[in-house]
């Protein structure tokens, strides 16, 4: 699990420790921009130093990173990926020195917004992953998520499981393939995402090349990807995900 020492802030103070612990988080998004990270890969150097979530009962918690962290992202995305039933929060953080990580946040024990699991940083500066979203790809129950290593570079998709550790949990390695991507430098969004069109989960990506719309599913422990189309431009990844 991630120490949160090096969080220097709690949005809110700790009168309300382990109250409202029945609240779920219903919400969230960054705050808090900043140019002190300037990759500019999302096609400006603004980036955010907060996490802020909102609760069912209307209480909003943040937690905000000091100088030498950022979350490098689009969004945060909500999905129980603990299978409590309740949603945490899947995001993108990024080290002034060893680059991006994917970072999955949630309520502790004590109601507080907290870290939960990460993957390793990249290990490089200006080094970025970008997500592809969370789901049960296997069908055994547990959730898995899924992200593109080095959209620009590495070209990698990794399929990623979050698992009990103790009092807390980790992510664990499952399965990577090499050839897909879904972001080009400088643009503010990333391209498909999960799908289910009535036989399970597909994780929807471009090629390496961006010529043709891929699916890949996992099974066994093992991706196997397929071409369900040929890219155009974002319309082609919108029919993609509505199943045409």
């Amino acid at each position: 699990m991630i120490s949160a020492r090096a969080l220097i802030a709690w949005a809110l103070p700790a009168l309300f420790a382990g109250q409202g612990l029945a609240a779920e988080i219903t919400a969230a998004r960054y705050t808090d921009p900043t140019d002190r990270y300037p990759h500019a890969v999302l096609g400006d150097g603004i980036e955010h130093a907060t996490l802020e979530v909102t609760l069912s009962d209307g209480r909003r918690l943040s937690a905000q990173y000091p100088p030498g962290m950022v979350f490098e992202d689009t969004a945060p995305r909500l999905a129980d990926v603990t299978g409590d039933g309740a949603p945490e929060v899947i995001t993108v953080e990024s080290s002034d020195s060893q680059g991006a990580r994917l970072a999955v946040w949630g309520l502790d024990g004590q109601g507080r917004l907290a870290p939960l699991a990460a993957s390793p940083f990249i290990g490089q500066r200006f080094r970025w992953l970008a997500p592809v979203g969370a789901a049960d790809l296997d069908g055994d129950g547990r959730i898995e998520l899924a992200w593109i290593d080095r959209p620009h570079l590495a070209k990698t998709l990794m399929v990623w499981r979050m698992e009990p550790a103790g009092e807390g949990w980790r992510l664990v390695p499952l399965a990577e393939s090499p050839g897909l991507t879904n972001h080009r430098i400088g643009e503010s969004d990333i391209a498909g995402g999960m799908r289910d069109c009535g036989a399970g989960p597909e994780m929807i990506t471009a090629d390496a090349a961006w010529r043709n719309v891929m699916a890949t599913r996992l099974a066994g422990g093992r991706l196997t990807s397929r071409v369900i189309g040929r890219h155009r431009d974002r319309g082609s990844f919108a029919a993609a995900m509505a199943c045409d």
